[in-house]
């Protein structure tokens, strides 16, 4: 549902597929699939989509049009600090966490479907722990609690973040997909990925990969959410550890588990309409079908 009231003066419209808002006095970016932002046309709340480490709203281009074509309203935020949003990264998942309702209070939005992927998985999963009235569902993409990084892959993401944007690359996309070169999936390649990474700000990368590696309370979180909860899992991913998701999978009292087979970490590059359906499925699905896999 979204709140009744008049214009917000730190709103603009810069046309039907962007939007750009004031939050904590900073700018903030976002897309909207293509459509202009109206979830009173919408079947369900608004979803907010979450985007990862060293990533921007572009991760989600292709997901956010195709539930924007589907009738979500929908809001594809760039975190503070990343892609065309301004002011320093935030240094912690809570603080992350807490920047989401007031983003949601300024876009006029009383409650929200968090969708988050990677890191944005983390962001979503502490706010609906943290302001459960603002969640009416959830959803965690590629996720894992906890989400340790490598004490050597940490300190070359101060000093070489090149080196390991493209290893992230490489890891977070099936050796099929890369030999491909996406051609004849109607969707970008593995280069898209990259170049997405490549053009955050510089230290962004160092500062989100500690932010991941630093959150412990994942498993806490998950235990006070009460909103009914997708985990998607890509059988292919090399990037968050499986073994971890027996114990969040049993964290989360309301919890669908979902897979996309033959597909890497990147979800949303790799399979977006894979994605879209999933989401999709788990928006219509009944909240007392919670606790089931498929």
């Amino acid at each position: 549902m979204s709140r009744k009231t008049g214009p917000d003066p730190t709103v603009h419209h810069a046309d039907k597929a962007r939007m750009q808002l004031t939050v904590s006095g900073q700018r903030c970016r976002l897309g909207t699939g293509g459509q202009r932002f109206d979830p009173a046309c919408s079947r369900w709340p608004p979803l907010l989509l979450i985007h990862g480490a060293a990533n921007d709203r572009d991760a989600w281009q292709q997901v956010a049009g195709g539930l924007a074509a589907a009738g979500c309203a929908v809001l594809v935020p760039d975190l503070p600090g990343h892609g065309l949003s301004s002011g320093p990264p935030l240094r912690s998942i809570e603080a992350l966490a807490d920047w989401l309702p007031r983003l949601l209070d300024v876009a006029a939005v009383e409650q929200a479907i968090l969708v988050g992927h990677s890191m944005g998985s983390l962001i979503a999963l502490e706010c609906a722990a943290r302001h459960p009235q603002r969640v009416h569902r959830l959803a965690l993409l590629g996720s894992s609690a906890p989400m340790p990084v490598a004490e050597a892959l940490l300190g070359r993401a101060a000093t070489h973040p090149d080196s390991v944007l493209r290893m992230i690359n490489e890891y977070s996309l099936t050796r099929q997909f890369q030999l491909s070169g996406g051609t004849g999936h109607g969707i970008w390649g593995p280069g898209v990925t990259l170049a997405i990474m490549r053009r955050s700000p510089p230290g962004t990368l160092a500062i989100d990969l500690a932010n991941c590696n630093n959150y412990a309370r994942g498993l806490e979180a998950a235990a006070q959410v009460s909103c009914p909860t997708l985990l998607l899992v890509a059988c292919r991913d090399r990037m968050t550890p499986r073994r971890n998701l027996p114990a969040l999978q049993s964290a989360l009292r309301q919890v669908l588990r979902a897979e996309i087979p033959d597909c890497g970490h990147a979800m949303m590059n790799e399979q977006p309409q894979a994605v879209v359906e999933q989401l999709l499925s788990f928006l219509a699905s009944p909240a007392d079908t919670a606790g089931q896999g498929r």
